[in-house]
């Protein structure tokens, strides 16, 4: 191995560690922790970069193994174990960050160490087109970054360090023996765990002392996330090392099947219908001949003159027809290719597609109406169309994105609206579309029941109302979460025959009351009425009297 050639990724992640190991050697000054932010989010950046790289070789190694899989199958066995193995590493790796991050806080809680995690968009490597939500650590959020007594107690003094090293090693052993025996000493794999390492004062020290003591939680997190990206280095050397031990001159296609690719299975009424057939694992230089018949599910002798020829280009063929006529469509097809004997041998294909109007979906998540005052959540989608692409409007009040919910909207209407319409565009192919709209009704949030001790009438104990000590509005079946406040009530009883009545602010008994409750006889009424509650849009509701008895 001591002669091997290392890649410009290998060479880019030992110049980073150089950096950092610099970096470590000095005060941490603000600029220097600002650097670390900057070359940690750096190497996640390049981390996910190198992640869909690799998927595409996992892909590349998944096609040539459904065409041979009797030559292929052994070596992509061994690859979907290297997968296995690097994905249970990262794993490691990432719970230790999490586990570090939460010894250094000082927290046993999941939560609040979950607040320092954001939620990222990245490219769907099974879905190039689409993007798909990933959790990463936000470093520069975490308070103790700058902080390495905590983290050297986890990694030294309770021996992390030396565990995350057996791990290293045991990861390396066992991606190595996946490889042929003779041709190990071409692979070089990184994640070095016994070089030659020196302190500031020049003393030699052990990796897991060089690495981990007395360095601060940011470099700490920047040195996993280096291991991570060598981890990923050594699945991309072992995989391509396995895939380079078949030899794919020797291929032997046992079958060839027709594929059709289409743009889109959903086309807009208007638009163009769009896919591309090519025969899979066949050569490229080719120029097949493609027969389409509309509306059949086979191409046979007998209505093949029937069906529309379509010269290919490229070992592929290009379909585009005009979509007027909404519903369900189906073709068949038949793709005429040479054999490698140089003779005529045709497969035949078939595929369904629908056309559909411009639609669009609206639904309150909540209720069937709009609320005044509150944010009334929706959600607003168009078949077909990712909810990223879709742009909604509204006739009266204001419809923003839910910081809350991706994808979803807040609406808010205001006072005196009777109904709202909500409209939207969306992008398809390019270009902004109106995609109809929906009208909801607007309605004023209805009036809270004024309560005391759960109760607003009949009999009850006299310690329980003092224990109560005040009239508590509540929303009843409303899917809201709203609070209204009292604001003043009118207390109504009779004592000795006389009728005593007191105007309270706010919704709590005053002394004066409690004292009248204390000295209550059995079967004394209390009427608690003109009770004033205001909401959170500010408007003042008169809420229902609450009628008690003491028992």
């Amino acid at each position: 191995m001591a002669g091997y050639k290392e890649t410009p990724r290998q060479k880019m992640i030992a110049m980073m560690y150089l950096v950092l190991t610099a970096l470590l050697a000095l005060n941490v000054s603000k600029e220097i922790l600002d650097a670390f932010l900057v070359v940690n989010e750096s190497m996640i950046d390049t981390n996910e970069s190198f992640k869909r790289k690799i998927h595409n070789t996992y892909e590349q190694f998944e096609f040539q193994h459904s065409l041979n899989p009797n030559k292929v199958g052994p070596y992509w066995e061994k690859a979907k174990i290297a997968r296995e193995l690097t994905q249970d590493m990262t794993r490691y790796l990432n719970d230790i960050k999490f586990e570090i991050v939460q010894y250094s806080e000082r927290t046993d809680s999941v939560e609040t160490i979950e607040k320092f995690y954001v939620t990222e968009e990245v490219p769907d490597p099974d879905n190039p087109a689409q993007m798909k939500e990933k959790l990463e650590l936000n470093l520069e959020s975490v308070p103790t970054k700058d902080k390495y007594d905590r983290t050297t107690n986890y990694f030294i003094n309770q021996r992390k360090a030396y565990e995350l090293k057996d791990r290293i090693e045991a990861y390396k052993d066992t991606m190595l023996k996946l490889v042929d025996t003779a041709r190990r000493d071409l692979l070089n794999l990184g994640l070095r765990t016994d070089g030659t390492y020196y302190n500031a004062s020049g003393q030699k020290e052990s990796w897991e002392m060089h690495n981990f003591y007395a360095t601060i939680l940011a470099a700490e997190i920047t040195i996993l996330n280096k291991l991570i990206a060598e981890v990923q280095t050594a699945e991309f050397d072992v995989i391509n090392m396995l895939f380079t031990e078949i030899n794919i001159s020797d291929f032997k296609f046992d079958e060839v099947d027709a594929k059709v690719i289409p743009k889109t299975s959903y086309v807009l009424k208007g638009e163009n219908y769009e896919a591309e057939v090519l025969v899979a694992a066949y050569d490229s230089k080719q120029n097949p001949q493609v027969f389409i018949l509309k509306g059949a599910d086979k191409i046979t002798t007998e209505n093949i003159d029937r069906a529309q020829k379509i010269e290919g280009k490229d070992g592929t063929v290009k379909l585009e027809w005009a979509s007027n006529v909404e519903g369900p469509h189906k073709y068949a097809g038949l793709i005429r290719i040479k054999d490698p004997e140089g003779n005529d041998a045709s497969y035949p294909f078939k595929h369904e597609y629908i056309v559909a109007p411009p639609s669009l979906t609206v639904a309150a998540t909540k209720m069937n109406v709009f609320y005044i005052g509150v944010n009334n959540p929706v959600s607003i989608s168009v078949p077909g169309v990712a909810k990223e692409r879709i742009r909604p409007s509204i006739s009266t009040g204001t419809i923003k994105p839910d910081p809350q919910s991706k994808g979803d909207w807040i609406v808010r209407v205001p006072t005196g609206a009777r109904k709202a319409v909500v409209s939207a565009q969306a992008e398809y192919q390019g270009q902004f579309m109106n995609m109809g709209s929906s009208e909801f009704r607007v309605k004023k949030v209805p009036d809270p029941v004024a309560e005391i001790a759960g109760m607003n009438q009949g009999p009850i104990e006299k310690n329980v109302l003092l224990a109560a000590s005040a009239i508590i509005p509540t929303m009843k079946s409303f899917e809201f979460e709203m609070y209204f406040t009292v604001t003043s009530y009118k207390m109504i009883t009779i004592i000795g025959g006389d009728l005593v009545q007191k105007n309270i602010r706010g919704n709590r008994f005053t002394e004066e009351i409690a004292n009248i409750i204390r000295n209550a006889r059995r079967k004394q009424r209390f009427l608690f009425e003109n009770i004033q509650a205001e909401g959170p849009d500010g408007t003042i509701r008169t809420l229902n009297p609450i009628n008690l008895e003491i028992q």
